[in-house]
């Protein structure tokens, strides 16, 4: 989706940004990311994004294997990746409609005392510098494997999928798409994340795919519903 700003590297966003922990939630750059906002911190979170202009959120998992079962502020993952607004809407009921479109990923350095009720942390995004650059590496990756891991997955799940959209998405826009949308958990979303570059991000996907439907093949479990 193009945005209304160019990022053109590190030095173009923000030492500290607002970051909203969500387990399982996975952003990529150029990836869209769909919100729906209605606890009253996010709600605020939204509108500063916008007073201060930046209209950057932080997308971070919570690391609740690391959480102290005492705290109701859960630890965060090390590493997030920041997405801009890029539509909302007013849903009429006190909710926002967004999508975010992830820009960068970023290494978390400390996070912050803050007024708000929303967190903020000071990060790091020079670690993540390629993020900038579209499609890089994308030549790397096995499209064949990728393809055909995704059809055995549909296969195996009953699902159905745009093969004419699938076909024609470039390298990078079809490992994030399918990282994002994929129904791991944390840990596997975290890795994929974390992934150095575009060709073991979808190693990692292809893995993980595999594991899984090796063990619904060994177990009898149901389809994915």
């Amino acid at each position: 989706m193009p945005i209304n700003i160019e990022y053109r590297g590190p030095a173009d966003l923000p030492e500290i940004i607002p970051v909203f922990p969500l387990p399982g939630a996975l952003l990529l750059p150029r990836g869209q990311m769909p919100l729906n906002i209605f606890e009253p911190r996010y709600l605020a979170m939204v509108d500063d994004s916008f007073r201060d202009g930046h209209r950057l959120i932080g997308m971070i998992q919570p690391d609740v294997a690391h959480s102290p079962k005492d705290s109701d502020k859960s630890t965060l993952f090390r590493v997030g990746c920041v997405g801009r607004i890029t539509q909302l809407a007013e849903s009429g009921d006190g909710r926002y409609i967004l999508e975010l479109t992830g820009v960068s990923r970023f290494k978390v350095v400390e996070e912050l005392d803050v007024l708000t009720a929303y967190r903020q942390c000071r990060v790091d995004f020079f670690a993540y510098a390629n993020d900038f650059t579209a499609r890089m590496g994308e030549e790397e990756v096995d499209r064949e494997a990728l393809l055909a891991v995704l059809a055995d997955f549909l296969k195996a799940n009953n699902l159905k999928v745009d093969w004419e959209g699938v076909e024609s998405a470039p390298n990078e826009a079809l490992v994030n798409a399918l990282a994002m949308m994929s129904p791991y958990g944390p840990a596997e979303k975290q890795a994929m994340l974390e992934a150095p570059d575009l060709k073991t991000r979808a190693e990692i996907l292809i893995a993980v795919t595999e594991m899984d439907l090796a063990k619904k093949r060994t177990s009898g479990d149901p389809p994915l519903q």
